[in-house]
């Protein structure tokens, strides 16, 4: 199971409210492509998943994804407090305080809330694990969208932080998929015969 360290991955220390950026990192917290997608995502899939290494890989990063999780509502939390009500409703974010006042709550930049339909598992291994690939670049390249949007270092450097940890996964993924390819189709029945009818039609 899991020890809870209760301190962040890596340190958050937003000085001044930007409430422009509380409403674009809502992407990263509660958008289809989220670090909270993400995470329940790798911790449903890692159950079907034919081989340990590639089960204790989707573990290990769906748990790292909430941590990321956590960093980024702090940021959003951060980038809030102390906000005007002028201010929020220039960043165009009237609707989302009207709601939820100064709480961070999992939606997009847009006020879509989170929803289940953002997670994934097919129960086919490499189907998940190509989804996987897929969703670490989706998430590198909003964090470097975010990064373009400000000149806060205090923002900047924990977006940095996190836009390598996407690329790490990326990485741990690639070597679960060359996996998977060497065992799937010589190593299970059930897998090669789906296998041999991908690969024939």
């Amino acid at each position: 199971m899991w020890i809870y360290q209760k301190k962040l991955e890596f340190p958050v220390d937003i000085k001044c409210p930007d409430v422009k950026m509380a409403k674009a990192l809502l992407a990263q917290y509660g958008g289809p492509d989220s670090e909270l997608a993400a995470g329940v995502r790798y911790l449903t899939q890692r159950f079907t998943m034919p081989d340990d290494r590639c089960r204790a890989t989707l573990n290990d990063i769906g748990t790292e994804e909430l941590a990321h999780w956590e960093m980024l509502g702090t940021m959003i939390y951060q980038c809030l407090r102390g906000a005007s009500a002028s201010e929020i409703e220039a960043a165009g974010m009237a609707g989302y305080f009207t709601m939820h006042d100064k709480g961070v709550f999992p939606c997009d930049p847009n006020g879509v809330p989170f929803t289940a339909a953002y997670i994934q598992s097919t129960g086919d291994p490499i189907a998940d694990i190509l989804e996987d690939l897929a969703a670490e670049q989706k998430a590198r390249a909003t964090y470097e969208h975010l990064m373009t949007l400000t000149d806060n270092p205090d923002i900047i450097e924990p977006l940095r932080f996190l836009r390598q940890r996407e690329v790490n996964h990326y990485q741990r993924f690639g070597e679960c998929l060359q996996i998977l390819q060497e065992i799937i189709p010589n190593n299970n029945v059930r897998y090669k015969n789906q296998f041999a009818e991908c690969c024939t039609i």
